[in-house]
């Protein structure tokens, strides 16, 4: 009997730092400090992000990777690191134009960044922490 094909998650993890602000412009200063709090403060904030990013697949048989993690490495860095480090999010990245710049929603264009660049493997999770406290998961 053949041997079942095994599905292993590897995760790659990641840091940048980033400033935003959450703020929606259709509101009054008042409406958005109600929701927002300091997070909407008009001179921005940041934050230390840790970014964990999960793929999943069978193991090729003559490497016994899931992926080259110095391949995933280098698209993490190249689609979301490079464009995400030191910058403002609300005005320097172009995966979030438009967009409010919630944890949430950097969740989710980190994702967009990523799962097109992956071969042979799926995008299984994006682990994103804003704090100690605070982070999201998103599965696509």
């Amino acid at each position: 009997m053949a041997e079942k094909p095994k599905l292993l998650y590897i995760t790659r993890k990641e840091h940048f730092n980033a400033a935003h602000k959450l703020y929606n412009p259709k509101w009054t200063e008042e409406e958005n400090d109600a929701v927002f709090g300091r997070c909407a403060n008009k001179n921005w904030h940041g934050h230390n992000f840790d970014l964990y990013v999960t793929v999943k697949g069978t193991p090729d048989p003559e490497t016994g990777f899931v992926i080259d993690l110095k391949v995933l490495k280098r698209i993490i860095r190249d689609q979301v690191i490079d464009k995400l480090d030191h910058r403002n999010i609300n005005e320097d990245v172009d995966f979030m134009a438009g967009k409010m710049a919630s944890i949430e929603n950097i969740a989710v264009g980190i994702w967009e960044q990523i799962e097109p660049h992956l071969a042979n493997c799926d995008l299984h999770c994006i682990k994103l922490y804003e704090t100690e406290q605070n982070y999201v998961e998103y599965y696509g």
